[in-house]
């Protein structure tokens, strides 16, 4: 329970309507996206206005040792905006303002409240393009997708959120308001504070504001669909695609048991038999387009796709896209949990690792369906499973160590997007060391000595 002065000062600060203690509504605030992961209730939900009022807010937490949890649309899968230590939750929702697109410097500032989608549908008004587009981009907030360094179905050719912030205005954990970057394409003056915060999950400071990098819209794109009856088929066509130095903007896979539950989901006209499709899409000038579609589908051929469908108009293409970005939704229908994780590899270990998941769904006894970025090595290993059955649980999270121990075994990493949160702390030191982690709490405690901003997450308090 928060003191009573605590919440009378943040109620002077941002009005009373901004100030929620009802339990109905802390409630909705006590878990993210992440399956399987405990709930836990914050004291105090503020929704501030403005920059100063954040700053306002932070001081007023630093003062009576308040921790603060920063929050967008709640859309992360790490437990990263879990409030595990109570205390309270800063929503960023009410600074959802797109300040500026600037055709000249071909940048966007916006506020961290913004959609992602509504930045995109903004700068197509112009015929720009912010490439990072992650699964929930239709939901998921600037803020967050700057915090999580979010990646998305375009990272393959275009990278990842980290690749288009040029700048950020920041509260700072003592409540100073600070900016670094702006839109110059060329600034090294001083550390590279715009890439330590994008990607901290708000452990070292709150973004209240963001410049952008845009890019001019591609001008034609063409998609398809291969099928193949072997995995590792589809895997040494990603690797011969990229060989033959054809960077398409999208390159996806799904496995067997993904397919299935997609089609009766969206009835998209995908195989029902395949043991694993790639979704392809080559974008740019209309006769460079053409080109690497003809070099993308004769690959595809000659590794062995037994199956080639090229989508003949937007509607046909807005369909394979939407069979693709339905796998979680279409997944989370069959069991009540679905536990989404986030292993990324080589390209050239894709197969590898489609493998491993396979033996290791059957040493466990479990369901694991596997989707996601093939072009990028990043994976979605799923495992359907329903968190009520403590005993199925218990095979669940020894497949999870088996699959991040395998991944990094093959020279890969624990997130591609979804960042560490409260779900993969644990396996930190297997990928950093125990001096890797300590750099990283020396980082912390060097701005936010208090251990007030999102606390709990990627290395805690020793």
């Amino acid at each position: 329970m928060l003191a009573r002065e605590v919440l009378e000062e943040l109620v002077q600060v941002l009005g009373r309507e901004n100030v929620l203690t009802e339990h109905e509504d802390l409630l909705t605030y006590a878990y993210d996206a992440t399956a399987a992961m405990k709930h836990h209730k914050p004291d105090v939900v503020v929704a501030p206005l403005s920059t100063e009022q954040v700053a306002d807010v932070v001081k007023i937490a630093l003062r009576y040792h308040v921790p603060i949890y920063t929050r967008g649309s709640g859309t992360n899968l790490s437990g990263g905006t879990i409030p595990i230590e109570g205390g309270m939750v800063l929503s960023m929702l009410h600074l959802n303002k797109i300040l500026e697109v600037d055709q000249d410097n071909l940048t966007a500032t916006v506020q961290p409240g913004v959609i992602i989608q509504a930045l995109n549908d903004e700068a197509a008004k112009h015929g720009l393009l912010y490439p990072p587009d992650p699964g929930t981009v239709t939901t998921a907030t600037m803020g967050g997708s700057v915090s999580e360094c979010s990646g998305g179905l375009r990272g393959l050719k275009y990278g990842v959120t980290k690749h288009y912030i040029m700048g950020l205005q920041m509260v700072l954990a003592n409540g100073e308001v600070t900016r670094w970057g702006g839109k110059t394409v060329k600034n090294v003056t001083g550390y590279d504070l715009v890439a330590l915060f994008t990607g901290a999950e708000g452990t070292l400071g709150i973004i209240t504001e963001i410049i952008v990098k845009l890019i001019p819209a591609p001008e034609a794109r063409k998609s398809m669909l291969a099928v193949f009856d072997d995995v590792d088929k589809a895997g040494r066509a990603i690797a011969a695609i990229i060989r033959n130095k054809v960077i398409p903007a999208t390159l996806e896979i799904l496995d067997n048991v993904t397919i299935q539950t997609v089609e009766n989901f969206v009835h998209a006209g995908l195989p029902m038999d395949a043991e694993a499709v790639l979704l392809c899409e080559v974008d740019g000038y209309k006769e460079v387009v053409q080109r690497e579609a003809v070099l993308v589908e004769r690959i595809m051929k000659e590794e062995g796709a037994v199956q080639l469908k090229i989508a003949k108009d937007d509607k046909e293409r807005d369909l394979l896209w939407l069979a693709r970005r339905s796998a979680l939704p279409a997944l989370a229908q069959k069991r009540p949990t679905t536990v989404l994780e986030d292993a990324t590899v080589p390209r050239s270990k894709i197969p590898d690792m489609l493998k491993a998941i396979r033996s290791i769904a059957t040493k466990h006894n479990l369901q694991i369906a596997t989707f996601g970025h093939a072009g990028d090595g990043n994976l979605h290993p799923t495992i359907i499973t329903d968190e009520r059955d403590a005993e199925e649980m218990k095979r669940v999270h020894l497949a999870v160590d088996e699959i991040f121990e395998t991944a990094l075994a093959l020279g890969g990493t624990l997130s591609g997007e979804h960042g560490i949160g409260i779900a993969k702390m644990k396996y930190l030191n297997r990928e950093f060391g125990e001096a890797g982690v300590a750099a990283l709490k020396r980082i912390k405690e060097a701005l936010d000595p208090n251990y007030l901003l999102n606390p709990g997450k990627i290395v805690r308090r020793d």
